[in-house]
């Protein structure tokens, strides 16, 4: 079949360039339109329940991940010259466009009792700069205790703004012009006044790891070309061949950008691997391709019938390869997470799409070049390789026993790094400790405690689907429970100060009582109640009322349900669930299950899902990519002894990996999971290479398992070592990223390749002389029970 294909390539190649060329343009079209994504959960499955009650908090409640915060920290803060410069900076933010509302001190609100109007009336503290009573500004401040923990910290002088950022624009290419104008604005002032600015809030969060992704996919893009093409250089040492293989990627690349166009997806976080994944893993479809060219033209020098037979000889070896590394990478479609699906999806369509690309583009291109002279082809024939494959080849045959046994012992220790591998991640895991993002951001967790958004709702209806008490959540008894959960969540040194309605209940208290700060609490007697009460309602309907938009922002229209806001610390997935079970014994004893629903979620949990998610999901794939690729292999060689070695050869160099982040302590998360379904798919290539040129060799001249074994490691050993030494240059790459998760993706896959390549040159030729013992001793006992003579040659065939 392959030799037909073979010889259809070459007659018809100038129509398949043509209809090759004409598709490259039309993904070129596409491409040239691929955007980047700001979403942010989106690897959470949609008909997740935690997804479901997160998108109806938000229905019900508004955004929670609008909120960018400014910070700074300084003794000056209420210095005339300072504090005026600062209300300025305030107003200067506030005219950005798409910001929506600034909460700052010079912008801060009192609460004063009118009682003609039996209204509380907002009062601003300051106004408009400048300001010549600052320190009567800093008195009445310092004397709201709502403010205190959420806009300073009097034990630091850590000061803080929020900035709310309308929430359509959050999901658009505009929102880096907002935060840079933002950011330009804030820095202004920091120069100034030679203070330190900290911002953080997931608007910049999101906003800065999505620049940084898209910059890096282009930093990577271009180093995987430059670093495999000075590789191809070194090793073919032509120029033809090499800008043959440039090509051949390049031409991956852009269909990979406009598949991600067709199948309406935007740059993500793991997408944006995908163009130098196709370069890294192109090259050794060229590499495979042409060494084979060569080594036919060196042994029959005849270009057209070395091209048929490179076609005949490697198509199905570059098949199957592209076959379980598009598997490898296209099982994630098969999780729930859109992130996932996505990712394998292009992925898998486009390693897929290179087969195709190679094998029609490199046999009909060189088919209109001049034969390769002797230079071309003299890397055949180098010393130092041909050395090194004989001293493999001396090893298999004469240290099978050295080989098992440290297999073996480095087993024994992987398997003991693999139990100290531990689950967490991080929302700003990847980003390094010297990044001023999560500088900042330790910044907010050590002075407020954080910013990462959790959200209770407390529900009324309880089991019954019913509000069971007059005035639903407003009511004085259901207030009083708000409140005390709020203050137990206090005490968690991970957690900052709750806000929710009974925060402005107590505020009006405070204004009612004259402004005494001790008054900052909720009324418990029902008397007092009532009397302030009407001072919160509008009584006309006032939508930009205080009490309305409070009632909007914590209480739903029905009244059947509140909302507790609370900023906390990025603690990671490992702390969260265990913070939150200890909470959840407390909430209990405070609302009852039969008459309340109490439900956590925000950015927080859904982050916590979607990772556990991503993590159980490429578990899973794992599990699926073994099954469908070793699949492939029974197709392939029809034996389950064959089968079993593919196992163990692959499955080594995976385990030694997954030792070594236990040992390194480099802990499991999205981003290093993936490690291990990216690396199986590329790693059982090297195996499917050298077991299909052993089966054909074995086929071809009906010779014993050790002679053949012996010819396989030289015809492939070559071509396995410079496509592996490609394959880790390719993925070293990746170790510049500044997002740990994309560097451990590159040093890890090139330790799990380099770690394959040894195996499958040592191990896997080891396992089949092992077979072939096990083979003969069936064979002589079976001749010795028939009553054959011993000196009988029986020679062994697949």
């Amino acid at each position: 079949m392959w030799h037909k294909i073979a010889a259809f390539i070459i007659k018809y190649r100038i129509l398949l360039l043509i209809a090759l060329l004409a598709d490259t343009g039309i993904m070129g079209y596409y491409a040239a339109q691929v955007k980047i994504s700001y979403e942010f959960t989106s690897a959470v499955p949609t008909d997740n329940p935690k997804y479901i009650e997160y998108q109806n908090f938000r229905k019900q409640f508004g955004e929670d991940g609008n909120l960018m915060v400014i910070g700074i920290q300084t003794k000056d803060f209420f210095s005339p010259a300072f504090f005026n410069d600062y209300a300025t900076l305030v107003e200067n933010i506030d005219s950005v466009p798409n910001v929506e509302n600034v909460l700052s001190i010079p912008g801060a609100i009192t609460l004063v009792k009118d009682t003609v109007t039996q209204q509380l009336k907002p009062v601003p503290l300051a106004g408009r700069p400048p300001f010549a009573n600052v320190d009567s500004i800093r008195d009445a401040f310092v004397n709201l205790p709502f403010y205190r923990g959420f806009l300073y910290n009097p034990a630091t002088c850590a000061y803080e703004m929020a900035v709310r950022i309308n929430k359509d624009v959050l999901n658009t290419k505009d929102r880096a012009g907002v935060i840079n104008k933002i950011l330009d604005i804030g820095n202004e002032f920091g120069k100034k006044h030679h203070v330190e600015m900290h911002y953080s809030g997931l608007p910049l969060i999101r906003t800065e790891m999505a620049l940084k992704v898209q910059s890096e996919m282009r930093l990577f893009l271009i180093l995987s070309f430059v670093l495999t093409a000075v590789i191809l250089v070194l090793f073919f040492r032509a120029f033809v061949a090499v800008l043959a293989s440039m090509l051949v990627v390049a031409i991956g690349v852009v269909w990979s950008m406009g598949t991600i166009v067709l199948l309406g997806y935007k740059i993500t976080i793991l997408t944006a691997l995908i163009p130098p994944l196709v370069v890294v893993i192109g090259i050794p479809n060229c590499v495979y391709l042409l060494n084979r060219y060569h080594y036919e033209y060196h042994q029959n020098p005849n270009k057209m019938k070395s091209l048929l037979r490179m076609v005949d000889r490697m198509g199905i070896v570059t098949f199957f390869t592209n076959l379980t590394a598009a598997i490898g990478f296209g099982v994630f479609f098969f999780t729930k997470s859109v992130l996932l699906k996505e990712f394998g999806l292009v992925a898998g369509i486009n390693i897929l799409g290179l087969f195709f690309i190679s094998l029609v583009f490199i046999p009909a291109f060189f088919s209109f070049l001049p034969p390769p002279n002797v230079r071309h082809t003299k890397y055949l024939e180098r010393a130092w390789m041909n050395n090194l494959l004989a001293r493999i080849t001396g090893w298999v045959f004469n240290h099978q026993a050295w080989i098992y046994s440290f297999t073996g012992i480095v087993l024994v220790f992987s398997v003991i790094g693999l139990s100290k591998l531990r689950n967490d991640a991080h929302i700003v895991d990847d980003l390094p400790k010297s990044d001023k993002v999560y500088m900042d951001l330790k910044f907010f967790e050590l002075n407020f405690k954080g910013v990462m958004p959790l959200e209770i709702v407390i529900d009324a209806r309880g089991k019954n689907d019913t509000v069971s008490r007059r005035n639903g959540v407003l009511s004085l008894e259901v207030l009083g429970k708000i409140d005390k959960l709020a203050r137990y969540l206090e005490s968690f040194p991970e957690i900052g100060n709750p806000l929710a309605v009974t925060e402005a209940i107590k505020f009006a208290n405070q204004a009612y009582f004259g402004g005494d700060s001790s008054n900052y609490l909720v009324p418990e007697d029902p008397i007092q109640a009532a009397f302030i009460m009407p001072y919160l309602r509008s009584g006309k309907g006032d939508k930009n009322s205080m009490f309305n938009r409070l009632l909007h922002s914590f209480i739903d229209s029905n009244k059947s349900k509140a909302r507790i806001h609370v900023s906390m610390a990025d603690i990671g997935s490992r702390r969260l669930p265990m913070l939150l079970d200890s909470i959840k014994p407390e909430v209990n004893a405070i609302f009852d299950t039969n008459k309340f629903q109490v439900t956590f979620t925000g950015t927080s949990i859904t982050f916590l899902e979607g990772s556990k998610f991503i993590v159980n999901s490429l578990r899973d794939s794992l599990i699926l990519a073994f099954l469908i690729i070793f699949g492939c292999m029974i197709a392939l060689f029809r034996s389950w002894r064959i089968l079993l070695i593919s196992i163990v050869v692959n499955i080594v160099p995976l385990l030694i990996t997954a030792g070594l982040m236990g040992w390194c302590d480099i802990r499991m998360k999205p981003s290093t999971v993936l490690i291990f379904s990216v690396a199986l798919g590329i790693t059982i290539d090297v195996t499917i290479r050298f077991l299909v040129n052993f089966k054909q060799e074995l086929a071809r001249n009906d010779d014993t398992i050790a002679n053949t074994v012996h010819r396989t490691i030289h015809d492939t050993g070559l071509s396995i070592i410079y496509t592996s030494l490609i394959l880790i240059a390719g993925f070293s790459v990746f170790i510049m990223s500044e997002f740990d998760g994309t560097k451990a993706l590159g040093y890890l896959t090139s330790i799990t390749l380099l770690l394959a390549m040894i195996t499958n040159l040592t191990l896997l030729p080891a396992l089949l002389l092992w077979m072939n013992k096990v083979i003969e001793r069936k064979n002589n006992a079976a001749r010795f029970l028939m009553g054959e003579d011993e000196d009988d040659v029986i020679k062994l065939s697949d």
